[in-house]
């Protein structure tokens, strides 16, 4: 069919249109790519879109300094592209003691679990009476459990303390994504703070069922249903003092880069007009990369927790490119 059509047309016509198509080529988005040294990677990946609105990075002077900005795509299943400028996978050899470490650490973590579970078990009806919302109470016993569990295997430092607000002032916390050991660093924040976790997690003994108690809010991540109602609800406990934490990227990024940011966390906060904390997650995949969660890594340095100044908007599009850009910088000054 093609080759019939092709015929049918004049030879004149075909030559100025191919002499168009090669000068296109030669001066057109493909040759500028060129222009970048070798090895250097595309600055927008091609990716097939994420659900909902994302972020994607837009040309600027210089990685650090280009911007990111929200744009809604369709529908779709698949992860957004990594973003080519953040941190750098750490190295993937594994030796002995970074398996032994990590055996020894859930170990400990889970031992530690027992008697901190029981001690909630008495607590909760007193607590979900009395402050059914914040639950101050248990989130402490959190924020115990994952303190003491990360002292022995791994040291966590929090930057920038000064700039979280009060216990008592609801805020939005965003934090990239890409290790088991994000939330036991961010529990280090020590603010009663409720995340976001998928259903299965909940019916983990001991640690899921904690979850429960404690108030954090269940998801099932392909149901539109569940996905309307989390944000329903963390408007809810915005509304009644209680902070919430979004992990924007939707899920660990697979090889420690940051991915673009999903929408959802920033409509909550501009429509609650809700104060925005980013959080900057330091070598967390360094210590425990996602995929292998049977090692742990000793990292100079430990992990450190980054708290950037809160921001304030009633436009979402402005928390969303602001929160993305700020925890991008700080994980390539980091790197």
């Amino acid at each position: 069919m093609t080759a019939s059509v092709s015929a049918r047309v004049p030879a004149g016509i075909r030559a100025r249109a191919n002499t168009a198509t090669r000068s296109s080529a030669a001066t057109g988005p493909a040759a500028t790519a060129g222009a970048r040294p070798m090895g250097s990677p595309p600055f927008a990946p091609r990716a097939r879109p994420a659900a909902g609105l994302r972020l994607v990075s837009a040309p600027g002077n210089s990685a650090v300094g280009s911007r990111a900005r929200c744009v809604e795509t369709r529908a779709s299943s698949t992860a957004a592209a990594p973003n080519p400028d953040a941190s750098k996978p750490a190295d993937d050899k594994v030796g002995i003691f970074a398996i032994l470490r990590a055996q020894l650490f859930y170990l400990f973590t889970f031992t530690l679990a027992l008697p901190l579970f029981a001690s909630m078990v008495v607590m909760f009806p007193f607590v979900y009476l009395t402050d059914k919302y914040r639950r101050n109470a248990l989130s402490f016993v959190n924020d115990v459990w994952a303190t003491v569990s990360t002292s022995l295997f791994c040291p966590i430092e929090v930057v920038g303390r000064e700039h979280l607000p009060s216990v008592e002032t609801p805020a939005v916390y965003v934090a990239n994504h890409a290790s088991y050991l994000d939330i036991y660093s961010l529990f280090h924040l020590r603010r009663p703070f409720k995340f976001i976790s998928k259903v299965s997690n909940f019916i983990i003994p001991i640690i899921g069922w904690s979850m429960y108690m404690t108030g954090h809010i269940a998801l099932k991540r392909t149901d539109r249903k569940s996905q309307m109602k989390t944000l329903k609800d963390c408007r809810e406990l915005l509304q009644n003092d209680c902070s919430v934490l979004f992990f924007p990227e939707g899920t660990r990024s697979a090889d420690g880069t940051m991915a673009d940011f999903k929408k959802g966390a920033f409509s909550v906060a501009a429509k609650e007009n809700a104060l925005v904390v980013p959080v900057t997650l330091v070598n967390c995949s360094k210590v425990m990369k996602n995929g292998r969660e049977w090692a742990m890594r000793s990292v100079p340095g430990g992990i450190k927790v980054v708290v950037h100044p809160p921001i304030r908007s009633t436009n979402a599009d402005e928390l969303c490119e602001k929160s993305f850009n700020t925890i991008k910088e700080t994980l390539v000054q980091y790197s």
